[in-house]
């Protein structure tokens, strides 16, 4: 089977400068119907986190992670669709060198010029299609990327509200377990000071008895602190949990339409 090179030999003069702009077409339509595939599951990948994190503690550093790893996508598929357009160029034999294939279309793509490697007079309309087709998927990232800056922006004003109520919420269970700890401290030291009492007019066995119901009574007294410190705790947990359980408006266009 003949080089699509070969092929392109074949091909009259005066028409190569149309078969560039019909083969750029080509490429170009492909690669924007890629872009516009791959952009929509980069969103749909950052949506869902972006629920994950509502839904779970207020992990600001994930919220993070996640916008960072969203805008390492977009630039790795404009990488992706410049590297075709230079295998494109390659496998026509318009250029020799992949290095100088890649260079050529990363400066066409982000229209900033051609350098030093140009594709001939016949081929060179071939050229303003691949700025084009950087043009169109330029925008299409620029116009998703301002949305996706909005609701990033938004999460992190809701995390940290969250986790400013999370921190008043531990503050308040280390106030009330410090309070039930004195409280249960209190309790013991009334309660050995009422034992001595009753025991300092007492018989050697009625002392024994008394004694003996005191430490039980310190027991209780105990047990009761921690269970209500554990209680605290455990209600303070489900409080946590119910911070990211609050329903956020969702003002995306797609929920309007839905509406």
């Amino acid at each position: 089977m003949p080089k699509l090179s070969s092929l392109l030999l074949k091909i009259p003069d005066e028409f190569k400068p149309a078969a560039a702009l019909g083969i750029g077409a080509l490429i170009l339509v492909a690669l924007v119907l890629f872009h516009g595939v791959s952009l929509h599951r980069i969103l749909v990948m950052h949506r869902r986190g972006e629920a994950r994190l509502r839904a779970g503690r207020p992990h600001v550093w994930g919220a993070e992670f996640l916008f960072g790893w969203s805008i390492f996508l977009m630039l790795g598929l404009h990488i992706f669709e410049i590297a075709t357009w230079a295998f494109a160029l390659v496998h026509m034999g318009l250029i020799l060198r992949p290095a100088d294939s890649i260079y050529f279309c990363a400066n066409a793509y982000t229209t900033l010029g051609y350098g030093v490697v140009d594709l001939g007079t016949s081929w060179r309309n071939i050229s303003p299609v691949i700025a084009i087709s950087g043009l169109f998927t330029f925008a299409w990232t620029t116009s998703s990327l301002v949305g996706m800056v909005t609701a990033h922006l938004r999460l992190l004003e809701q995390l940290e509200d969250e986790r400013l109520q999370e921190r008043e919420m531990r503050g308040a269970e280390l106030r009330a377990a410090w309070a039930a700890h004195s409280n249960e401290k209190n309790a013991e030291r009334a309660s050995r000071e009422e034992a001595r009492k009753r025991a300092s007019t007492a018989s050697f066995f009625e002392r024994h008895k008394i004694r003996k119901a005191e430490r039980g009574k310190e027991k209780e007294l105990r047990a009761a602190a921690r269970k209500e410190i554990a209680d605290l705790y455990r209600k303070e947990r489900l409080d946590e949990e119910k911070l990211g359980q609050e329903i956020v408006p969702d003002n995306s266009p797609d929920s309007k339409d839905k509406k």
